[in-house]
């Protein structure tokens, strides 16, 4: 086929097929539409009150999981307030790992109370969890100990080094 050829597909003048086109198929037209419904409706069927129910409830279904979809996440938190801690920046390093070590005990007592909490609900839904619990908890303690073991050797530290600095300061 040469280029100069306007029988090509879709080209040109030859676009006659284009305006026959109809929106819905053949056998369906919006009048011949409106006529199957309204002949459906118009006789007395025992079970179309209750179909047209169910259908529209559906709808109304898919609607609203859709708006519900649509502002999830979505919108602005207002008056979100975060709360941030401020510290001296002349602190020492043994405050700062004291504090540290506060903020460990503090996190495992939540950890422990969240792990009450779990194991409460496994034992509801019949999970077995005593034995993994055993087993991750004597791992957890072992980490434990090695984290405090590093943090008690950085205070001895930090210690050591302030106690010349503020008997040097003091003539």
């Amino acid at each position: 086929m040469a280029a100069s050829d306007n029988s090509a597909f879709a080209s040109g003048p030859a676009l006659s097929y284009i305006g026959a086109m109809a929106i819905f198929p053949r056998p369906v037209s919006p009048k011949s539409a409106l006529s199957d419904l309204w002949s459906y409706f118009g006789k007395d069927r025992p079970h179309k009150w209750p179909l047209l129910g169910l259908s529209v409830a559906f709808t109304w279904v898919i609607i609203w999981a859709f708006i519900v979809d649509a502002n999830t996440n979505t919108m602005p938190t207002r008056n979100k307030i975060i709360y941030v801690q401020s510290w001296d920046a002349n602190r020492s390093d043994a405050a700062i790992i004291l504090q540290q070590k506060i903020d460990l005990a503090k996190s495992e007592a939540a950890l422990a109370k969240q792990q009450k909490r779990m194991q409460g609900f496994a034992d509801a839904f019949g999970i077995e969890w005593k034995e993994e619990a055993a087993r991750n908890g004597a791992r957890h303690q072992e980490a434990l100990k090695y984290v405090n073991a590093q943090l008690d050797a950085r205070l001895a530290k930090a210690e050591a080094e302030e106690k010349p600095a503020a008997g040097a300061k003091q003539p």
